[in-house]
């Protein structure tokens, strides 16, 4: 017969006491969970009454465990090691979402804005996205797909190109359909980008070539996201140098407009679709085929 929950000695005060078990000090086991000494000594007392018996012997300086304490140590830790395994196992046996990461701008410039077609398409595909202007290692932080922006001898072995780089002057429609020249720079605002690994979304070499170095714009706002500097822009707060594959859906949606005709494009650079190890998931595989479509559809 099951014995009564209610007669079963306190679980609560079990992690405390295997922990000093473990460390042969009350100080340590409080640092490993995050609690105070004092804590530790009241859980492993609140045991040590329960069950009737001493669990340690307490020097001035030192820590050890009774016949007693020894048995329940031995026992206890493989009962917990038990059921961290089985709350692992729990926790992974729903559908993972897919993870997928890139840059801040990239996440939030192209990205974010398609998914809501990935969710009508597939409804029982999670998805997570974990942005980030540092490179991260898929591998070690569990992440299945990186789009990744690139010279493309830095490409990671196995990654696939989905699009160049080309940028282009963009601004609200009613500010791009006034022509940047001489007469208008003066009473135009240039957003500019505080990169020193992105020269082109700056305004100086653009203004050297369209020869209006010497003309001083009426000012200069600048942003060290770039993603801020475009809702910048949306917001009608001056001119910015677009990145055309992230800004084209604003484009297409009449929220940012071409200024002019220039355009630069960065033959030797592009965004690449970059697979965590190993052979991928259903989901991801998914997920996968959609960026290359997404991508392809320009």
């Amino acid at each position: 017969m099951h014995k009564p929950l209610g007669k079963i000695p306190p679980l609560d005060p079990l992690r405390g006491f295997v922990a000093a078990a473990r460390h042969l000090s009350f100080t340590h086991a409080a640092e490993e969970l995050f609690l105070t000494q004092s804590a530790i000594s009241r859980q492993v007392q609140t045991l040590e009454t329960a069950l009737g018996v001493p669990l340690f012997v307490r020097g001035v300086r030192s820590l050890a465990l009774t016949p007693e304490g020894e048995r329940l140590a031995r026992a206890a830790e493989g009962w917990l090691q038990e059921y961290a395994a089985l709350a692992d196992a729990l926790a992974h046996s729903g559908p993972r979402p897919v993870t997928v990461t890139a840059s801040i701008g990239i996440s939030a410039l192209w990205l974010v804005p398609r998914l809501s077609r990935f969710q009508q398409r597939h409804p029982d595909i999670d998805v997570r996205v974990a942005a980030s202007n540092r490179t991260l290692d898929l591998a070690r932080e569990d992440i299945d797909i990186a789009v990744r922006y690139c010279a493309n001898r830095e490409a990671p072995p196995g990654a696939e190109r989905l699009f160049g780089e080309t940028v282009i002057p963009v601004a609200t429609p009613t500010i791009a359909a006034r022509p940047l020249d001489a007469r208008t720079l003066p009473e135009t605002t240039l957003l500019d980008f505080d990169d020193p690994h992105y020269p082109w979304l700056r305004w100086t070499d653009w203004l050297a070539a369209m020869k209006l170095e010497n003309v001083r714009p009426r000012a200069v706002l600048v942003f060290n996201h770039y993603d801020q500097l475009i809702q910048a822009a949306v917001a009608g707060q001056g001119i910015a140098i677009g990145r055309e594959r992230l800004v084209d859906q604003l484009v297409a949606e009449g929220r940012l407009a071409v200024v002019g005709n220039g355009r630069l494009e960065m033959t030797d650079r592009g965004y690449w679709l970059v697979l965590g190890p190993g052979t991928p998931r259903r989901e991801v595989a998914c997920f996968a085929d959609w960026l290359r479509e997404e991508a392809g559809a320009g």
